[in-house]
């Protein structure tokens, strides 16, 4: 199986899935994740993210749009696709009685060329467990297994699900290397956490889901640029600074909000300086992706209630 080196690895457009009942979880996404490259799906529970991952794995049929993974549909060319794809699901589901190694070479039997079992336990750091049953694992154990089992038929392509959790912080970064390297190696993935420093680290770039939609996407750099950074004092209010700031002031507390971060902060000590104010606790923080992901659930959240209220008023005034 080929594809061109411009031929998205996954490609996702307008992908719609509805629940009986009519319950919309997907609403029109759409992206694509380039070969060799990281894209993390982020958003707070109930975003939409697992109901996505599945239509994508070929494990869920869409309402609608279409999805290709490496220019097939991935259930309907399961048998083209599967070979060159490797999932890692929150939970493998393999028997609890099986050692690690025997897991290993159980499912090595599925694959076209698998790497070797050895190389396997190695690259995930359980060699010194091949011997453990698996319902003797650690949590973070069972991750690293399941990492290893998705690998193991050196994927073109690697669906990723909370990679990470349950992982100490050690465990956690010797996975980030492991993937930094399998990206390096050509490796295409899509990958959901709730750890935002992860998607920091590794993803070249963010789709951001809010209630079944896309409320941001781009690099981080794309994503934190429009958001302001904060700078916060105790003391006097300012006057105005470079001109797109925000100030509140609670007390002896001002909070400015900026999109100038160094602009805003240099006139800010300037203004201090010439007018003998001091600027107590002065703190400057810029946009960080944390900031930005509540920033934009919380701005969902309202839209959402507003829409709530406009339709309850509607209904008030229907009734009358």
């Amino acid at each position: 199986m080929t594809t061109s080196p411009e031929s998205a690895a996954v490609e996702v457009s307008d992908l719609r899935r509805r629940y009986r009942g009519g319950f919309e979880a997907v609403r029109g996404v759409s992206f694509t994740v380039r070969p060799g490259e990281l894209v993390a799906l982020l958003g707070t529970n109930g975003a939409g993210k697992t109901s996505t991952m599945e239509v994508i794995e070929g494990l869920a049929e869409p309402s609608g749009g279409s999805v290709r993974v490496l220019g097939k549909d991935p259930i309907r060319d399961r048998t083209t696709v599967r070979p060159h794809v490797g999932i890692m699901l929150q939970s493998s589901g393999m028997p609890g009685d099986l050692t690690v190694v025997e897991s290993l070479r159980l499912w090595a039997g599925t694959c076209a060329t698998p790497r070797p079992v050895d190389e396997a336990l190695e690259m995930v750091k359980l060699a010194d467990r091949a011997a453990t049953p698996v319902k003797q694992l650690s949590g973070g154990e069972q991750r690293r297994l399941d990492l290893a089992l998705a690998i193991l038929g050196r994927p073109r392509v690697l669906f990723l699900d909370e990679p990470t959790t349950g992982l100490d912080p050690e465990s956690r970064r010797a996975t980030w290397a492991l993937l930094s390297t399998l990206l390096a190696e050509g490796v295409s993935m899509l990958l959901t956490t709730h750890y935002l420093e992860e998607a920091e680290r590794l993803a070249d770039r963010l789709v951001i889901l809010h209630q079944g939609s896309v409320v941001a996407a781009g690099t981080l750099a794309d994503v934190v640029a429009a958001h302001p950074a904060e700078i916060r004092y105790r003391g006097l209010r300012p006057p105005a600074l470079v001109g797109n700031e925000t100030v509140r002031v609670e007390g002896d507390r001002v909070t400015i909000r900026t999109r100038s971060l160094q602009g805003s902060l240099t006139a800010l000590l300037a203004w201090a300086s010439a007018s003998q104010v001091e600027l107590a606790e002065l703190a400057a923080t810029p946009a960080t992706l944390e900031t930005a992901f509540l920033a934009l659930s919380a701005e969902r959240a309202a839209d959402a209630q507003r829409d709530n209220e406009q339709d309850q008023l509607r209904d008030e005034v229907t009734v009358r």
